[in-house]
């Protein structure tokens, strides 16, 4: 077993918890804006914030994405999404049907979801995630990744049950016709 590290007086631990985490008690959590907690199944998914090269590919994907955006469509960045009465997550960006929400966007208005990968979160992204936003029915997932010296994109779309891939990155530009015409360059 780990011994338990040494925290500072102003750094936020978790609570002691017992059994699965519900909406309430992940909601109930302060706000803590060094990482993301995400919620499936009563399991909490918990992850540091991007590296600033991270950071950087989200805000440009989203730059571009919200430029291409047709009027009846939004973008935005680290949008709390429910997925289903057990599931929170928090795609790095995402493409949606404008509406009034409070802290959870629903799902049905989500058009397209974004993760860029990072070390820490690659297997979340490339399986998990992938897994819960084709049950959850979003219509595309848009996958990113910046580790290597060209940053590399690509554009699913749901089919059936599946993910199919419909675009991929060439030379660190991807371009898309669905959901909408998009250029997006790394």
């Amino acid at each position: 077993m780990a011994a338990p590290a040494e925290t500072a007086p102003d750094q936020y631990l978790l609570p002691r918890h017992v059994g699965p985490w519900s909406l309430d008690d992940v909601l109930s959590l302060p706000e803590d804006n060094s990482q993301r907690i995400e919620l499936v199944d009563g399991m909490l998914l918990v992850s540091p914030l991007g590296s600033v090269r991270h950071q950087e590919v989200v805000f440009d994907t989203a730059a571009c994405l919200r430029a291409a955006c047709p009027g009846h469509l939004k973008t935005t960045i680290e949008l709390n999404v429910l997925l289903s009465s057990g599931r929170l997550v928090i795609p790095d960006f995402t493409v949606v049907k404008p509406r009034e929400a409070g802290v959870m966007f629903p799902v049905s208005d989500v058009v397209l979801v974004g993760e860029v990968f990072s070390p820490s979160t690659r297997l979340n992204d490339e399986g998990l995630k992938r897994s819960l936003y084709a049950d959850a029915r979003v219509p595309y997932y848009l996958m990113v990744d910046p580790s290597g010296p060209v940053v590399e994109a690509t554009l699913l779309e749901l089919q059936g049950d599946q993910y199919v891939e419909i675009a991929t990155s060439d030379a660190g530009v991807l371009e898309a016709e669905r959901p909408f015409p998009v250029t997006i360059k790394f």
